[in-house]
């Protein structure tokens, strides 16, 4: 049985950390998994923990 190599780590920045949890946000909304007030509090969250400005 041969061994696994891992898989080298990616970097991202914060900024792209963000964008691509607020877009799973959308993508949630968007497919009825969670409602239009999961989807604020998360954002709200989301944006307030990253310390960023409301770009929705």
């Amino acid at each position: 049985m041969y061994k696994k190599e891992p898989l080298p780590q990616e970097k991202h920045t914060n900024e792209e950390l963000y964008r691509r949890q607020v877009e799973t946000l959308k993508l949630f909304l968007s497919k009825h998994a969670i409602t239009q007030a999961q989807f604020d509090k998360s954002y709200r969250d989301l944006t307030e923990k990253m310390h960023r400005t409301s770009s929705v």
